[in-house]
């Protein structure tokens, strides 16, 4: 691909390339995760979501409903209950959520399946530069208050944690900015969570996108245009 000098551009082409890679390599691993629930009883659920935010720090509902802006309370309520049942999840006096021993053992078993999936897929990658870059870009991202990426970054990365999980959970976490971007750019339309969803194609969905790409742009302005295509021709080999 040549060099985008537009950053604007550049944010629209990469996210389909960032969800491929998010996708890929669930899609690879999805076998081990469901082995791996069968065997310890539990839910893959939220925990799988937020694998990389649990073990740092706990989340109010007011928090996940912004992780999860398009589905209902009541929605987002059950599946919480489910995991306070099943004992991954504890519930402090003010609604505070925190993960459990069981709980964290259950991510890291997710860690090691996703360690085992990218090690597979991405044999052939060096994937430092790559994982180097995208944390860049995460750090670089801004968080807006209440949103999401103010929840999902930065990303549970102990000590020894493999090259392969790092680059997923980091791109992972990009996700949320771009959604964060999407959500100012719909609400500085004048929509709702509920109206976006069933917006059909035209002037003002697309005009929605361009802001879009405007506001996810910026995070990539810390890149060289050496960089940033590093980055975008690295990923899309991964894909």
């Amino acid at each position: 691909m040549p060099i985008i000098q537009d950053l604007s551009t550049y944010a629209a082409a990469i996210a389909p390339v960032i969800n491929a890679v998010h996708v890929n390599v669930h899609a690879s691993a999805r076998q081990a995760v469901a082995a791996h629930a069968e065997s310890t009883g539990l839910t893959p659920g939220l925990l799988l979501d937020l694998r990389y935010v649990l073990p740092l720090r706990p989340l109010t509902r007011r928090e996940l409903s912004a992780v999860y802006r398009y589905g209902t309370a009541a929605e987002l309520d059950t599946e919480i209950r489910e995991h306070l049942g099943q004992g991954a999840l504890a519930e402090a006096g003010d609604g505070t959520l925190r993960i459990t021993a069981r709980g964290l053992a259950f991510v890291d078993g997710l860690y090691a399946a996703h360690a085992d999936a990218t090690r597979r897929v991405w044999a052939a990658h060096d994937l430092q530069p790559l994982a180097d870059l995208a944390g860049r870009v995460l750090d670089r991202a801004g968080r807006d208050p209440g949103g999401a990426l103010e929840v999902m970054a930065p990303p549970y990365e102990p000590a020894g944690t493999p090259v392969g999980v790092l680059l997923f959970n980091r791109v992972a976490a990009l996700r949320y900015h771009r959604a964060d971007a999407h959500a100012a750019a719909w609400q500085a339309a004048g929509l709702t969570a509920g109206t976006v969803v069933d917006l059909q194609p035209g002037p003002v969905r697309d005009a929605i996108e361009d802001d879009t790409n405007h506001r996810a742009a910026r995070a990539y302005g810390r890149l060289t245009d050496h960089e940033r295509e590093t980055l975008f021709e690295g990923l899309l080999t991964l894909v």
